[in-house]
């Protein structure tokens, strides 16, 4: 049975996919915390709340979404977790970089204005495209390494 029509795999996919919207609420508000209220710039702002999100993330998908996942121990997970996630920020940064001067420029250029600065608009829609984009190389990353010890249609559904 291929991976898509495995009812169990859409499972997983689906409460890894909720789990990375708690992510996403953490990062986008550790994000925003870091950046309006510290004045950290984007880049440091963005790499504090990965950081914390990943932990956050980690932690879910090893009680949660793979609690069958036990051949490994937690500690090799987390760094497997961890090096899936750091290779996603390595494409994440530059692009959210990239984004968020192409979303305040084409802002800028608008004559709307809105009651949030641009630069507040612009920096978290760079976020939430940065965010969907990686979803999927962390998903079946971590589902063929950090996770592979889970046989494919052998999920628990709890």
């Amino acid at each position: 049975m291929s991976f898509i029509a495995d009812k169990q795999e859409r499972i997983r996919f689906l409460k890894f996919s909720f789990v990375g919207v708690t992510g996403t609420i953490v990062d986008f508000g550790v994000m925003n915390l870091m950046s309006l209220v510290f004045h950290l710039p984007l880049l440091w702002a963005q790499a504090i709340s990965f950081t914390i999100a990943v932990v956050n993330n980690f932690l879910w998908n090893r009680f949660w979404t793979y609690p069958d996942s036990r051949s490994k121990r937690a500690p090799r997970q987390l760094i497997q977790f961890v090096a899936i996630n750091l290779a996603g920020i390595l494409v994440r940064t530059p692009l959210i970089t990239w984004l968020n001067n192409l979303i305040l420029k084409s802002l800028n250029n608008a004559a709307i204005r809105l009651p949030v600065e641009n630069f507040v608009i612009s920096q978290n829609l760079a976020l939430a495209v940065s965010i969907s984009i990686i979803l999927f190389w962390n998903f079946f990353a971590n589902r063929y390494w950090t996770y592979g010890d889970v046989p494919v249609g052998n999920a628990n559904t709890d």
